[in-house]
């Protein structure tokens, strides 16, 4: 499949980005794509170069903020043997290893300042300077930088040349995030489910309920994070139907469970409307108070000589119950609020309260 392919969605914003790519990878322009975490530059980068006539040539790779900045010099330059403690031989940079092709410099906000003048220069001259050597190799590669940092607020702070901008921004790429585009979530959990489905099962799939807290959430880590979270239930449950109010709260983002809660809520009030009974019941348990229910449980209990802090003590309790009722049932917090006799969304806010592991 190709890498375009890949760039998953429905949306105006999805096909608008799929069109510009073919129509921007033809062009031997060097290109910025910006865009928040996790939106997908390096795919970005892939289809470019896929989409361009060096498409059979190297697609050189390099993320400047996993690299310590007295290393990035040689890893992008290559350098000559011994012109530094560990050089025992020649070695060639990315540059050249992306001769003919592409080189994609992921992270391009984190490069040093003084490594920002040696890559204007290449981007100038087409010439590289390996560490330790008195002559410059000619290159012909294509340039593509991204980052998800605001680089004019770099350049503002002196962190970043403004030149070097200019010169890497001629055809600039602006990748929208996920919460822009959340038409696109029911096809992409698709895809992703397909994508991390073992030889050995059938895709997972989501139950409406889940389907609609996805639509809901705001998505910050955007959609690696929806691919991250497919491939932890494709392992918890393979080839199974997710319903994420079975599952423990330790598989559900921390952001994502306040979503959650509000969707059981109101599931829960739409359940009993119209039934008296029921309501009543739920209106006299939500009358009582903490408090209250926490003495029925000690009423045995003796008041020590020295008397105690009594508000301290009944959380103590609250919490050691809520802990053992979470341990009995495996942690499944659904059967744990059914052991306390509480609603799901009351026993989640109790347990971030004490902060118990779900």
């Amino acid at each position: 499949m190709s890498v375009l392919k890949s760039i998953v969605g429905s949306s105006h914003e999805a096909v608008s980005l799929r069109n510009l790519i073919e129509t921007i990878g033809k062009s031997d322009s060097t290109t910025l794509i910006l865009g928040e975490s996790g939106t997908g530059k390096d795919l970005t980068a892939r289809a470019l170069h896929e989409a361009s006539s060096r498409k059979n040539n190297p697609f050189i790779p390099v993320n400047c903020g996993a690299i310590p900045k007295d290393l990035l010099e040689s890893e992008l330059f290559g350098h000559k043997k011994g012109s530094f403690t560990g050089a025992i031989s020649d070695r060639k940079g990315r540059f050249q290893l992306a001769h003919t092709g592409t080189l994609f410099l992921d992270e391009i906000g984190d490069m040093s300042l003084d490594l920002q003048v040696k890559l204007l220069r290449v981007l100038q001259e087409r010439q590289i300077d390996p560490v330790g050597s008195s002559n410059s190799i000619s290159v012909d590669v294509r340039v593509m930088a991204a980052t998800h940092k605001n680089i004019e607020t770099l350049i503002e702070e002196g962190k970043f040349r403004e030149d070097l901008y200019y010169r890497l921004n001629v055809l600039p790429i602006e990748i929208p995030n996920l919460a822009s585009r959340k038409a696109d979530i029911p096809e992409l959990v698709r895809y992703f489910c397909l994508e991390h489905a073992d030889s050995h099962n059938a895709p997972i799939t989501l139950n409406k309920t889940s389907m609609e807290i996805f639509l809901s959430y705001h998505w910050p880590g955007n959609i690696r994070e929806l691919s991250n979270l497919i491939a932890r239930y494709s392992a918890l449950i393979p080839g199974g139907t997710i319903d994420l109010n079975e599952l423990p709260l330790s598989m559900i983002p921390n952001l994502m469970r306040e979503f959650l809660c509000q969707k059981t809520e109101s599931l829960h009030h739409s359940d009993n409307n119209g039934n008296l009974e029921q309501a009543s019941e739920d209106h006299f348990e939500n009358s009582l108070s903490d408090v209250e229910r926490i003495i029925g449980l000690t009423q045995e209990k003796v008041l020590p000589t020295e008397g105690l802090n009594l508000k301290e003590h009944l959380m103590d309790i609250e919490k050691d119950l809520i802990d053992q009722a979470l341990k009995r049932s495996e942690h499944n917090v659904s059967q744990t609020a059914r052991l306390l006799g509480l609603q799901r969304t009351t026993l989640i806010e109790k347990i971030n309260k004490h902060g118990l592991q779900s």
